[in-house]
């Protein structure tokens, strides 16, 4: 059995969809499932779902979706969510959960990019950004137990993103990287680095005037918006694209590209 929780919850029987009908036993199963191997208590699952004001029926109400789940796990032979005080436990192995999956090939792919193979790098992260069908749990009303989860996801997906485009910009891809990276400055109107690879992609491509351009869009709108200017860094990409001398066409440095990648992941572990 598969369990998708990147985009729409999911459940598959030998590739057939079998997600439960029911809002309140799917969010119950989404519970369980972004704390896969890990004690879930009772009183999260009554919180997620009811918040400050749960049924007096609460508990037993919760112990009904677990029941109507467990039914669902014991068609396939065996019984992987577990009492256990106080509460109850799913157990997973990495290839029933795509989001554990997604870990595995995000942290494969970021260590092939530092140890400079970008080709095997950049095909894993495609592989592991692939699992994603939309934005995670995309049809459950998340509440407090689940919103930190979904967080971290979101923000490994940037991660993933992030090492997938360095390893594309170390093989030369600039002119495929242009229109994604012009997307995502849409999509992220204020995160300053894919404004600061695109304009590398555009200069790499001999259209400097738009990489001078996307600067100067992106110092008004920080302006108008926040009322701040765009950071050192940006500034002296900037100043190096003026400069005819000294075009910033350079290849990222693999000494670079291990840091920047070794540091996201120790703080993602």
């Amino acid at each position: 059995m598969r369990f998708n929780v990147l985009g729409p919850l999911e459940v598959l029987d030998a590739g057939k969809p079998c997600t439960p009908s029911a809002l309140k036993v799917r969010w119950t199963l989404a519970i369980l499932l972004m704390n896969a191997n890990r004690v879930v208590d009772l009183g999260v699952i009554i919180e997620e779902i009811w918040g400050d004001s749960p049924p007096r029926t609460a508990v037993t109400t919760a112990q009904t979706y677990i029941y109507q789940l467990r039914k669902l796990r014991r068609s396939q032979g065996r019984d992987v969510i577990l009492t256990k005080a106080p509460g109850y436990v799913m157990l997973l192995s990495e290839d029933e959960l795509d989001a554990q999956e997604f870990e595995r090939l995000h942290g494969e792919g970021a260590r092939l990019l530092a140890d400079g193979h970008p080709e095997a790098a950049a095909d894993r992260l495609r592989q592991a950004l692939g699992l994603w069908r939309g934005a995670a749990l995309a049809d459950i009303p998340v509440g407090g137990a689940l919103a930190g989860h979904v967080a971290v996801l979101e923000e490994m997906r940037l991660r993933a993103l992030e090492h997938r485009i360095l390893a594309d910009q170390q093989l030369g891809r600039h002119g495929e990287l242009v229109p994604e990276l012009l997307a995502l400055t849409h999509q992220h109107p204020f995160k300053e680095w894919f404004y600061e690879q695109l304009m590398l992609a555009l200069d790499a491509t001999g259209r400097r005037s738009e990489a001078l351009q996307v600067y100067r869009s992106l110092y008004r709108k920080l302006d108008e918006d926040l009322g701040i200017a765009p950071s050192r860094r940006l500034w002296e990409l900037h100043s190096a694209l003026l400069s005819a001398d000294a075009p910033p066409r350079q290849p990222v440095r693999a000494a670079a590209v291990r840091a920047v990648v070794h540091g996201r992941v120790a703080r993602s572990a």
